[in-house]
């Protein structure tokens, strides 16, 4: 099996566990344009490597992380440099420069500021409140950045670098419906859907609800495109009545796995997860 490629931003309920499984379900030609309206960590697309791709998220910091290594603003040469500078002060100063860090990313949005957070908070978490404000507590892990975590940082984020440099790629800020509203329908287009999941792993920039749900639903039904979309089945607690109900006409394929992520104990149980498609077996060798 291919070694699946983890993205420099951690993001829970990452799909890292059931990539093989959608790359099982996807023959995607060339031509296609490969829309992401939940980019999330981005590990899917990422894996995929589609010559063409539209990753879009409601989250202005996860996007703008990405727009600025895109742009060259950040580098893997500077986050080298950031990490290691970084990390021997909060060696040093412990939870003390945390909280600073975390205090002037919520004042400048500094993008390295945003990727140091996310590797030194709590359980890894991205979380914001009513504010905007990342309020994820520290990680107590005062060598978090030793020599070998910084290297695996830099070549996660090489790897982007180099299908930023080989690929036709566009990173945006906004709203599902704003995304799925403004392609262009005569175009090839393959949509991947990754939302969050109802009554699991919310926040400011990542609600959502049964409005929500149905009104996805409902666009990618107009939209008339190939589409796979991500979601959960049931675990020892519930069942998600969506697969079921308004996603019945999909064709489902399942995996059970652990997520690790989450300080409840409801979230860190064995999960049946599911990909719907909306094109049968026979038809994904033809995208």
């Amino acid at each position: 099996m291919d070694k699946i490629f983890v993205p420099p931003i951690k993001i829970q309920g990452i799909k890292t566990q059931i990539v093989p499984l959608i790359k099982q379900n996807i023959a995607l030609d060339d031509d296609f344009l490969w829309v992401e309206p939940f980019m999330g960590s981005g590990v899917v697309g990422f894996n995929i490597k589609p010559r063409r791709a539209l990753f879009a998220d409601n989250n202005p910091h996860l996007i703008n992380f990405y727009n600025a290594l895109k742009t060259e603003e950040i580098s893997s040469r500077k986050v080298k440099s950031f990490l290691t500078e970084q990390g021997n002060l909060l060696s040093k100063n412990g939870e003390e420069h945390y909280y600073l860090v975390r205090e002037r990313f919520n004042k400048f949005h500094e993008p390295l500021d945003f990727l140091f957070l996310n590797r030194s908070c709590f359980n890894g978490l991205i979380r914001f409140n009513g504010r905007g404000e990342f309020n994820v507590p520290y990680g107590h892990k005062p060598q978090r950045f030793s020599k070998a975590y910084v290297t695996k940082i830099v070549n996660q984020i090489r790897y982007v670098e180099y299908c930023l440099s080989v690929f036709d790629w566009q990173f945006r800020c906004q709203e599902f419906r704003e995304t799925l509203t403004d392609l262009d329908k005569s175009e090839q287009i393959f949509i991947y859907c990754d939302p969050p999941y109802i009554g699991r792993h919310v926040d400011y920039y990542n609600s959502w609800n049964d409005e929500d749900e149905r009104a996805l639903c409902s666009m990618l039904k107009e939209l008339k495109k190939r589409f796979m979309l991500s979601t959960w089945v049931e675990n020892k607690f519930r069942v998600n009545p969506y697969v079921e109900n308004i996603w019945a006409f999909c064709r489902k394929v399942t995996l059970e796995h652990f997520y690790h992520v989450g300080a409840k104990e409801i979230n860190r149980n064995s999960m049946i997860e599911a990909v719907l498609m909306n094109y049968s077996s026979e038809e994904k060798d033809g995208l």
